[in-house]
């Protein structure tokens, strides 16, 4: 169940001293009393349900409760299930690969991309390859380059601790 469900104020929880009260084919019946709105409910056997606790009177709505929480938790359900989920897939090498494992590497990070995940590539340093990370930087420009028809570049190369990091993300 979602919080706002929980949490809405239906019938006698409602303790405003004046409301404006929306019918359930959406036509304006006025400012009144919560009573007289709460009567008005009971009147067609339906639930007082608050919409906008902030508005100024706050609104509410004569419907059925059970049909519109229902509702709602069908509107959240078809809203979780339209969102995309983006992974981020990291793709370590060292810096003296040779140019057949980057050529590979290449067609790994292609592959994730048209997958629609974001990439990171890493450069992992060890021991005197440490002197050399400025010089890694176009090593993995070059790579973003190759990648660019299906790719931007999302984080420009950055130097983590011993590891030197480009981010990029598929194009849409």
């Amino acid at each position: 169940m979602n919080l706002i469900a929980d949490q809405q104020l239906i019938n006698e929880k409602i303790r405003f001293p004046e409301v404006r009260v929306v019918a359930s084919d959406g036509e304006q019946l006025g400012i009144m009393s919560s009573k007289e709105a709460q009567d008005l409910a009971y009147e067609k056997d339906l639930d007082l349900v608050l919409i906008s606790p902030n508005a100024t009177p706050p609104v509410v709505k004569i419907i059925d409760y059970g049909k519109y929480k229902y509702e709602q938790i069908r509107r959240d359900k078809e809203a979780k299930k339209n969102q995309s989920k983006v992974d981020i897939k990291e793709i370590r090498m060292t810096p003296n690969i040779d140019t057949n494992d980057m050529n590979t590497k290449i067609a790994q990070a292609r592959k994730f991309l048209e997958k629609g995940n974001k990439l990171k590539i890493s450069l992992r340093f060890r021991g005197r390859e440490l002197s050399r990370m400025n010089q890694s930087i176009p090593m993995l420009k070059e790579m973003a380059e190759k990648l660019s028809d299906i790719a931007i570049v999302e984080k420009e190369p950055k130097i983590e601790g011993r590891m030197l990091q480009i981010v990029l993300a598929a194009k849409k």
